[in-house]
C-alpha cells in the first residue's frame, strides 16, 4: 500500500498566489479527506498564529486522514506542534526535519555531522514522547553523503520515527539516482524494516513525478505530493499524476495501491488538471477515443471517472 501524504496546505502554500485563509484550508482539508488521502500536512504550527490555528482546527474538524504538523528539529517547534495537535482526533503526526547535506550543515545550520545526528535523534525522541506517529526528514538527502545519511536514518528509526522521508529538496536528482538511493537505504540501514520510507521530490528539473515513481519501484511506501504539483519554486510532485500513474500502470507498479483523485487548483498546470484536454484541438486527435472502445489516444488510457470529485470536471 502506497501512502499518499498531501502537503498542499504546507508546501503547496509556498507557491505564488496560493496563500489561503484558515477557513479555506479547512475546506481543502475536508475535500482531501473525501478523496481518501492518508496524511494531510496541515501546516507548520510554530511558523505563525494562522498556521497554528489551521493545524489545530483541521486536527479537530477533519475526520479520516492522519493530520500532521511540520516542525523543525528544535524543542520549541516540537512543543508547538503538539499544542496544535493535542486536541484533535486519534490520528496525528509530528513531522520534524534537519538537513544532512554538508553544504546545508555548514552554511545554513552551522552544525557538525555529529551535532546534527545527535539533534535529530533527540528531537524524534521528544516528538515521540507526545505522539506515536513521528516522521523525520533528512533535508537535502539527495545531495548528502550516503554513508552519513544511512547513519542518520538508522538513528532516527531507533529513536522512534515510524516514517523517514527522503527529500530531493532542490530538485536535483534524476529518477535513477532517487531509485538507487531508496534501494541503498533499504539494503544498508539495518532497522529500515521498522519504518516506512517516503520521498518528497521537487520539480526544478521537471522530474518530481518520475523521481517519486522510481522511488516507489525501489521500495518507498509513502509519497509526498500536492494538488496540481503546486509548491515552492517549480513545485512538488503532482498528486493526480502520481495516483493516475500508479492506477493506470498497475501492471508495472505491483502492489502500488492508492487513491485516485483530482481536486482543482490553478487548472492547466498538469495534464490531468486541464479541462480543455477533454477536447482535442485537431479533428484527427478525436478519432482515437471515439473509435476505440477502451478510450485510448496514442496508447494512453483516459483518466477514469473515479478521478472526479464534487462535480469538478473529469478530464478525459
Amino acid at each position: 500500500m502506497i501512502r499518499i501524504f498531501d502537503t498542499t496546505l504546507r508546501d503547496g502554500e509556498q507557491s505564488p498566489g496560493a496563500s489561503m485563509t484558515v477557513e479555506e484550508k479547512i475546506m481543502v482539508a475536508k475535500q482531501l479527506a473525501r478523496l481518501g488521502v492518508d496524511i494531510i500536512e496541515a501546516g507548520f504550527a510554530y511558523s505563525s498564529p494562522g498556521d497554528f490555528e489551521a493545524v489545530q482546527r483541521i486536527a479537530q474538524e477533519v475526520e479520516g486522514p492522519t493530520v500532521c504538523s511540520l516542525a523543525r528539529a528544535r524543542p520549541e517547534d516540537i512543543d508547538r506542534a503538539w499544542e496544535a495537535l493535542k486536541g484533535g482526533g486519534p490520528k496525528v503526526r509530528i513531522h520534524t526535519f534537519l538537513s544532512t547535506s554538508d553544504i546545508h550543515l555548514r552554511y545554513q545550520f552551522r552544525m557538525t555531522r555529529e551535532e546534527a545526528l545527535r539533534r535529530a535523534a533527540e528531537m524524534v525522541q521528544r516528538a515521540r514522547s507526545y505522539v506515536e506517529d513521528v516522521e523525520f526528514s533528512p533535508m537535502d538527502a539527495s545531495r548528502s553523503d550516503p554513508s552519513y545519511l544511512c547513519e542518520v536514518v538508522e538513528a532516527v528509526i531507533e529513536a522512534g520515527a515510524g516514517t523517514v522521508n527522503i527529500p530531493d529538496t532542490v530538485g536535483y536528482a534524476t529518477p535513477g539516482e532517487m531509485g538507487a538511493l531508496i534501494k541503498s537505504l533499504r539494503e544498508r540501514v539495518k532497522n529500515c524494516d521498522r519504518a516506512v520510507l517516503s520521498v518528497h521530490c521537487h520539480n526544478d528539473l521537471g522530474l518530481a513525478v518520475a523521481n517519486s515513481l522510481s522511488s516507489i519501484v525501489n521500495g518507498a511506501g509513502q509519497v509526498e505530493c500536492t494538488i496540481n504539483g503546486i509548491g515552492e519554486r517549480a513545485g512538488n510532485a503532482s498528486l493526480e499524476e502520481i495516483v493516475m500513474g500508479l492506477r493506470t500502470r498497475k501492471d508495472f507498479y505491483q502492489g502500488g495501491q492508492c487513491i485516485c483523485a483530482y481536486l482543482g487548483h490553478s487548472p492547466g498546470r498538469t495534464p490531468e488538471g486541464q479541462e480543455h484536454l477533454r477536447d482535442h484541438a485537431a479533428r484527427d486527435g478525436r478519432h482515437g477515443p471515439e473509435r476505440n472502445g477502451d478510450g485510448q489516444t496514442f496508447g494512453a488510457p483516459r483518466v477514469p471517472a473515479e478521478a472526479g470529485v464534487l462535480g469538478l470536471p473529469v478530464v478525459g
